[in-house]
């Protein structure tokens, strides 16, 4: 069977807003999802709701208001005919979701489809931040065998650098931040290298917010305004009016290296080899609401209908490494999606890598070979935000349209999971 080329016509987001305190805090999160998802389809008439055939959802934690596809298909306006699916591959679950969607297109199940992704993430509406994911197992001693040792080496065997059996040896059930700090030890980084990353990622997202750059990727919304205690707690019987949201609330453009330095490390992370916690709020992501849209659809349909799609799809990958060293899983995964699509890293000119922390992207990117230029060149998650669910298909739709910006010809957008996996989707600008 000849499979069909898939492309993303268009795509869309609402901007990422603080978990706790920011403006989405008062808002229903699926209203938001069918407030992007209306916007998407209304600026793209030639789209017709009846052609939409399948929506997918990515969304991880399931906090707060659940998200209910359903109602948010309804929301938006779409009939009763277009099914719909959730998934949840943590961190990776909307760029999931964005593969199943083309998958189903590439063989001729379906025409058209949308991938959204959501994440609101905190515990309850207007509550406090879920912390689960912080939380640090306490170290103990795992024995492994001969065998064991050897696997889990060999597992990493394309890596530049040897793995200490002190990591190896860690708990594979850790913190998020607990394996960030870990892949900082294995490859030597100290606190100041990671700084260093994060304050240019909050200067390019600021600069393309003065130049216009997101402007085709973010829906304003108009939201209620979310009124707080002197504590910082939301209070729901208080209305505060409505409000525009039309930027991303993390963006920091007066951040600098002295600032982040003066940050504390995040508590709870330990260091297994005894070496400095270098793992801050400042070279983390923040945690985030928000939700992402992308409309993928057969070329051949789309090219009937006049349309002019943004980028063509034409690799993915999904591959695991071992949990303790969750940050490096795009290495694998990018080098399997580059191989299904025929391609070498020297021929990407464009790389969207969510910046989950800077521990990971840094070694991620010198074993992948990606030059700093190539690299997020508006910014990236420690300052635009990293709603788990939605991340995947926001990497997606900022790649796709910096192709075009730039016109460059094929880029690369690929994210870490949580557990110990890595993502990737490949597009050729059209």
């Amino acid at each position: 069977m000849e499979l069909r080329n898939v492309v993303i016509v268009d795509g869309a987001r609402s901007p990422f807003a603080r978990a706790s305190r920011g403006k989405l805090v008062a808002t229903r999160l699926d209203e938001v999802g069918a407030t992007v998802l209306r916007g998407l389809l209304e600026r793209n008439p030639k789209v017709e709701e009846h052609m939409v055939e399948d929506v997918g959802l990515g969304n991880v934690l399931g906090k707060g208001e659940f998200i209910d596809l359903g109602r948010v298909a309804r929301l938006a306006g779409l009939p009763m005919e277009v099914s719909t699916f959730n998934s949840n591959r943590q961190c990776g679950s909307s760029m999931e979701t964005l593969h199943r969607v083309a998958q189903s297109i590439m063989v001729g199940a379906t025409d058209c489809g949308i991938a959204l992704g959501a994440e609101r993430m905190a515990r309850t509406i207007g509550g406090d931040d879920d912390e689960s994911h912080n939380r640090v197992t306490e170290p103990r001693t795992l024995e492994l065998n001969d065998r064991q040792r050897s696997l889990a080496l060999d597992h990493f065997e394309n890596f530049s650098v040897a793995f200490p059996d002190y990591i190896l040896r860690s708990p594979a059930k850790v913190s998020m931040l607990q394996t960030a700090q870990n892949v900082a030890e294995v490859y030597g980084l100290a606190r100041s290298d990671l700084d260093e990353y994060a304050v240019p990622s909050h200067s390019k997202a600021h600069r393309a917010y003065e130049a216009g750059i997101f402007k085709d990727e973010i829906i304003p919304l108009e939201v209620e305004e979310p009124i707080f205690d002197d504590k910082g707690n939301w209070l729901p019987e208080e209305y505060g009016g409505t409000a525009v949201l039309d930027r991303d609330e993390c963006i920091r453009p007066g951040t600098n290296f002295e600032a982040l330095m003066n940050l504390n490390p995040v508590p709870g992370v330990v260091s297994y080899g005894d070496k400095e916690i270098v793992i801050t709020p400042g070279n983390s992501s923040p945690t985030n609401d928000g939700v992402s849209a992308v409309l993928l659809m057969s070329e051949e349909k789309a090219l009937g209908l006049g349309l002019e799609p943004l980028a063509r799809v034409v690799g993915f990958g999904v591959a695991g490494v071992k949990p303790q060293l969750m940050g490096l899983g795009p290495v694998p995964s990018t080098n399997k999606a580059l191989r299904h699509a025929g391609l070498t890293m020297d021929q990407i000119d464009r790389v969207e890598f969510n910046e989950a922390f800077a521990a990971q992207i840094i070694p991620s990117a010198q074993e992948l070979g990606i030059p700093m230029e190539k690299l997020n060149v508006n910014g990236g998650a420690l300052a635009i935000g990293h709603p788990l669910g939605a991340t995947g298909g926001r990497l997606v739709l900022s790649l796709a349209h910096e192709l075009r910006r730039s016109n460059s010809t094929y880029g690369v957008a690929t994210q870490c999971i949580g557990a110990g996996m890595g993502i990737t989707t490949i597009l050729e600008r059209v």
